[in-house]
């Protein structure tokens, strides 16, 4: 069972259709992982074991994803399962409907398992917001995976799940990819459906998958990807195959490194690692060009502009009279309305309400709300003539390791700046993923570093590409926590 768990999603679906393994096996030897470690983790918010089960016994096996369990982050519908969100003004709300992307697996035959705890409505950088306690980092207990989608990455860094969903609006898969030391892929805007994810702001938000290879990614995101009519922003674009170029070299690709991502502020282990995966690129035949993103500076302002707009909006349907929590000691409306959205919500989803409904006033739009949209179109731009000169853009996804819990909890502007170089992938709309290229040792432990590769707008095949080619010449993605009880010979060697 132990060696069960540790298979990736390619290797796990060998065994089931050889029939080497079951899938109520399968579904059996992560429960008993689950029940082994994520009182350590706390990956999950909930799992129903019984619907899972089966599932399992009814799984076809020949299907794309026939028979694998595949954990949900909690801000995305299952029909019959909680969606909380991660928030106390959501709690015992069940699912009256799936997302398109849960009824695209379910079709592939995966089996939707577990709710990843997460920060509360998506909103932070370490899966500390959430209303039911943090996830802690499978590397290191002591530390954040990162956030928003802290519990998916965790649970599969942890060998809790074979794969995961989750969002991204500003790389809430791509940090917490980094940070665990796991694969996290955010597709294009428009490449997968919207609905029946809780939207935090809608022309940000994205559905990706987390993985335990560049390979696995591939999968789940033929499984999900394509044009949605349920979603009037996913668009009618061609869904290919991603796996068909994985294993291609990289003759005549031309990677851009942006000058404004190699600066001071980078951790000097963080900046290390990815100046080596850079150069190994170089050797595997890829040629590395120097661009520039202008505006890059701009972008953490205008993402908490625009991100926490959206949210105001898009929070306001949470009022307690339809679903959630309702407070009890309302006198009037106005009452009500106040004291269940100050008791459900947490400090830092009311911090980006307050600071959503304050740019969008009377008097506040145009100076803050319409500029932040202004300066949004140059950042766009910029990646538009970049992608005029290279194939795709590298850099580093994290500026430094997994901090430990509690750092940030008082600053929460230094907390914003976790997301620096992912932000801006989510304001031009483009796809991007975080592969591991190493470690930083720090306190005598080995913390993930996170490359991460920008690829052009529905170019996620190209991007799979050369992620992957990395990969497979290199031993990064198969190293595993100690938690996961590896042979000793995988878990030691972790210089740069």
């Amino acid at each position: 069972m132990s060696s069960l768990i540790s298979l990736s999603v390619a290797e796990l679906q060998a065994q089931l259709r050889a029939r080497e393994v079951s899938p109520v096996e399968a579904l059996q030897a992560l429960q008993a992982r689950i029940a082994a470690v994520d009182g350590t983790i706390h990956g999950y918010l909930a799992h129903d074991d019984a619907a899972a089960l089966e599932a399992a016994r009814h799984a076809d096996v020949s299907l794309p994803l026939g028979g694998v369990p595949i954990a949900i982050k909690d801000v995305i519908n299952v029909r019959g399962q909680q969606c909380t969100c991660a928030s106390k003004i959501l709690e015992g709300f069940i699912s009256p409907y799936d997302a398109t992307v849960i009824t695209r697996l379910k079709a592939a035959g995966a089996i939707p398992f577990g709710r990843t705890n997460m920060d509360e409505f998506a909103m932070g950088s370490s899966t500390e917001n959430s209303a039911y306690g943090p996830t802690r980092n499978p590397w290191d207990p002591a530390r954040i995976p990162g956030g928003s989608s802290g519990g998916s990455a965790a649970v599969v860094a942890a060998d809790e799940a074979f794969a995961a969903l989750g969002s991204d609006t500003g790389g809430s898969i791509r940090q917490p990819a980094a940070l665990c030391g796991c694969v996290g892929l955010k597709p294009s805007y428009g490449r997968v459906s919207r609905f029946g994810l809780v939207a935090f702001a809608s022309s940000l938000d994205q559905i990706g998958p987390f993985s335990k290879n560049v390979r696995d990614s591939a999968l789940l995101l033929n499984a999900v990807a394509g044009r949605d009519p349920l979603d009037s922003t996913s668009l009618e674009e061609p869904v290919p195959d991603y796996t068909a170029l994985l294993g291609r070299d990289l003759k005549g690709v031309r990677l851009g490194m942006p000058k404004e991502y190699f600066v001071g502020g980078t951790d000097p282990q963080v900046d290390q690692a990815v100046r080596k995966a850079i150069a190994h690129y170089e050797s595997l035949g890829a040629e590395i060009v120097e661009i520039s993103l202008p505006h890059t500076e701009h972008a953490v302002g205008v993402y908490y502009i625009i991100a926490t707009a959206e949210a105001s909006a898009n929070l306001a349907r949470f009022d307690g009279v339809r679903y959630g929590h309702r407070t009890a000691e309302a006198e009037n409306i106005i009452e009500h309305y106040r004291r269940t959205r100050a008791e459900g919500f947490g400090p830092e989803v009311k911090r980006r309400i307050i600071l959503g409904t304050y740019v969008l006033s009377s008097g506040y739009y145009d100076a803050y709300y319409l500029r932040a949209q202004k300066v949004r179109a140059l950042i766009r731009q910029d990646f538009t003539r970049a992608f005029e000169q290279v194939d795709a853009i590298i850099c580093p996804t994290s500026p430094e390791p997994a901090f430990k819990l509690g750092d940030r909890s008082d600053d929460p502007l230094r907390m914003y700046l976790a997301d620096i170089f992912t932000i801006a992938v989510n304001l031009a709309g483009v796809c991007g993923v975080s592969l591991p290229c190493g470690f930083a040792q720090v306190e005598g432990k080995p913390l993930p570093v996170g490359l991460q590769l920008i690829g052009k707008p529905f170019r996620e095949a190209e991007l799979l590409q050369i992620a992957h080619a990395y990969e497979q010449s290199t031993e990064w993605h198969k190293k595993r926590p100690a938690m996961t009880r590896q042979t000793a010979a995988e878990t030691a060697d972790f210089d740069n």
